[in-house]
């Protein structure tokens, strides 16, 4: 007890914060594992001449999942502050889930797009929602670290999914692979209910400031204040949008917004056609649904690698390289090489891949100030999702063209583009900063 008699604050340690970390990083692993079912029995599906599926439909079945996040982002990151982080979370598990139990039960691909815009309205509001969630309650000195860990979840989701699609899909079919992601709805929903603790900070920009305390002190975070807090109301929310293009931010944002395309781009453009393409190359059907479950692995050791890298050497540099490595794994893919060394190669880029994204949402935290930071995150991540939009759709084209190898140029190109415009953020904040 303190000499006041009130309970003396939790030490805020990554130890102390485990239980909000445990609910986000599973609510995560529901996200990786309906976000990759797709590309793990797209081949199947391709197979089915009951659904009638083509390639360019799948493509632009991929958009539409990605568009339907992108919508999902930017709606969650907007009003999230207004609501509350958990019932936003709650809302999103539902939807995914919803539109995992339409596509299970699609008879044509069009019910099938409608099911996977569904779930990529809720797809696209957990992501923002959790990794701001993370931000607030890590360590201030741990928040890449806690970030990688965070989604290490999304990697062993998709590694979740490939197994379905190796072990379930060739025995039952695949539409019991999508009855499998309705299964957020029945564990992750009531947990999210009873466990998961409101902002701080969103506690206190609705005047409920015991609250608040009661949270920071058991978590053991920095109490948080009027200045820190995000601003309520239709106003409030309006003022956090045109934060993200206030003086020391202006050039910084449209910056960190192309680096999310290009980063989505990559990660969903892989994770809907790796197998396929890989297919074509003339791997087997089992080694290039492999291919999936060797790139998630990679991520989640990538995961690990970038958060501890990052936390010493900044989330920017780390980006920056991982883009170009990435660059790298993709020009080696394109070429056919034996099998052990195309595993190789899908591992390292995997490692590279995906936490070279998560290094740019990492980013934010320096760049925009705490009260802004669910809004920075939400449209970081909205305008990101139209390079996730358009990588499953212009890999589909290609593909139908008979072109599928093109898909590795694309993103070689990607992560080449991602890599130079996120190591220009730092330049930026400097230029805006001799200018005010």
């Amino acid at each position: 007890m303190s000499a006041s008699g009130q309970p003396r604050p939790t030490r805020h340690t990554l130890r102390t914060v485990a239980p909000v970390l445990a609910l986000c990083w599973l609510a995560v692993f529901f996200d990786g594992m309906d976000v990759n079912i797709y590309g793990a029995v797209l081949p199947h599906m391709l197979e089915d001449s009951g659904l009638g599926l083509g390639k360019a439909a799948a493509g632009t079945i991929g958009s539409w999942t990605t568009f339907g996040m992108l919508v999902g982002a930017l709606t969650a990151g907007n009003i999230t502050d207004w609501v509350g982080r958990r019932p936003v979370l709650v809302v999103s598990v539902s939807l995914f889930s919803a539109g995992s139990a339409v596509c299970a039960s699609a008879t044509d691909p069009t019910v099938f797009g409608i099911g996977r815009f569904l779930a990529g309205l809720g797809l696209g509001g957990l992501m923002p929602l959790c990794l701001a969630i993370v931000m607030e309650f890590a360590p201030p000195r741990q928040v890449a670290l806690a970030t990688g860990l965070l989604m290490t979840s999304y990697h062993v989701g998709g590694m979740a999914a490939t197994g379905l699609g190796l072990t379930v899909a060739p025995a039952a079919g695949w539409r019991w692979v999508f009855w499998a992601g309705v299964i957020p709805a029945v564990i992750a929903v009531p947990l999210l209910l009873k466990l998961m603790p409101e902002s701080p900070g969103v506690l206190l920009g609705k005047g409920r400031q015991e609250e608040a305390d009661v949270i920071t002190d058991r978590y053991g975070l920095a109490r948080v204040t009027p200045v820190t807090a995000p601003a309520a109301g239709a106003q409030g929310r309006l003022r956090a949008v045109r934060a993200l293009f206030a003086p020391e931010t202006r050039f910084a944002t449209p910056l960190l917004w192309l680096a999310s395309f290009c980063g989505l781009l990559l990660v969903y453009g892989v994770s809907t056609w790796l197998p396929q393409m890989m297919l074509a190359s003339g791997y087997g059907m089992t080694s290039s649904v492999s291919f999936l479950l060797v790139i998630n692995a990679g991520g989640i050791a990538g995961m690990l690698i970038a958060g501890r890298t990052a936390d010493r050497y900044g989330a920017v540099r780390v980006s920056a390289v991982w883009f170009l490595l990435t660059a790298a794994g993709a020009l080696l893919l394109q070429a056919h090489l034996p099998l052990a060394a195309t595993y190789a190669v899908v591992t390292v880029t995997g490692v590279w891949l995906f936490s070279a994204q998560v290094m740019v949402y990492a980013a934010t935290d320096s760049v925009y100030h705490h009260s802004a930071r669910a809004t920075g995150l939400g449209w970081v991540t909205g305008v990101g999702r139209s390079g996730a939009v358009l990588g499953p759709w212009l890999v589909g084209a290609l593909a139908d063209a008979g072109h599928d190898s093109w898909g590795f140029t694309v993103f070689a190109l990607a992560g080449l583009l991602g890599a130079i415009t996120i190591a220009l953020v730092p330049l930026a904040r400097r230029r805006a900063a001799a200018a005010v």
